[in-house]
């Protein structure tokens, strides 16, 4: 059986006081939890965060890395640097990353294997835009999204994988899925992923991302092949985040 995940994208958000503010609020409710809990910010705080969270059940992230080893790129933060961090998950392909900086199918699968090789679990991203969807293709693109990964990786660097559906029209747009929009493309990524390991399948964790909320959760994570959620900004509002992650216990 697998076991439910909620994760938070702080995103470009956050300060050293509301951070501290927030994370008091997320150890001392979620500990509790059944559920497996991540936080992601922004790289600069993530040090910060692990201290804060040494005593909880509550897992670090990163919201994105390079595919290079360190060196001769400015700007970039490295694999090795993350573990040097400790973070557990890396989140890979958002849609803010592909449509914003331009990433492409490939370039997320060369930082999936990158990720895998160096022990940090990715969280693939995979979704499709509003004229993608209008124009009923959008079976089609998650599933190129996600076999780009599958051709290049291979599907036993899926072990440890976590994917994560998320509608780009439902992004920081208030528009969610309908909790049978979303069960349609997760059964769909799962059967994808099926083609070429059922085993893999069953046991990858499948998020929905998209304007998720403390109203909306419990209905999205009723569904069978929805196993949380990948959080935006409901995961900055503690009693918020908490509500989600209890809706994702239930």
């Amino acid at each position: 059986m697998r076991t439910a995940f909620v994760a938070g994208n702080w995103k470009m958000n956050g300060n050293t006081d509301s951070i501290n503010e927030l994370m008091d609020g997320l150890v001392n409710s979620i500990n509790s939890s059944s559920v497996e809990v991540l936080v992601c910010p922004p790289s600069v705080y993530i040090s910060q965060v692990k201290s804060l969270t040494e005593s909880s059940k509550i897992s670090v992230g990163a919201q994105n890395v390079s595919e290079n080893a360190n060196g001769a790129f400015t700007g970039e933060v490295s694999l090795s640097m993350l573990n040097d961090l400790g973070c557990e998950y890396v989140i890979l392909g958002h849609s803010e990353r592909r449509s914003l900086y331009a990433e492409t199918d490939q370039l997320v699968a060369a930082k999936f294997i990158a990720a895998v090789e160096s022990g940090v679990k990715p969280i693939l991203c995979v979704g499709e835009t509003l004229d993608e969807r209008e124009n009923g293709e959008t079976l089609k693109v998650v599933s190129r999204q996600l076999n780009a990964v599958i051709d290049a990786a291979g599907i036993e660097k899926f072990a440890d994988a976590v994917v994560a559906y998320e509608p780009v029209w439902a992004i920081g747009t208030g528009k969610t899925a309908t909790p049978e929009q979303a069960q349609e493309v997760h059964a769909a990524i799962r059967a994808e992923i099926a083609k070429s390991d059922a085993a893999t399948a069953e046991k990858t964790r499948i998020l929905y991302g998209g304007s998720v909320n403390a109203a909306n959760a419990a209905e999205l994570f009723a569904n069978a092949d929805v196993d949380g959620g990948l959080v935006g900004g409901a995961s900055l509002k503690v009693n918020d985040f908490i509500a989600i992650c209890q809706a994702a216990d239930a």
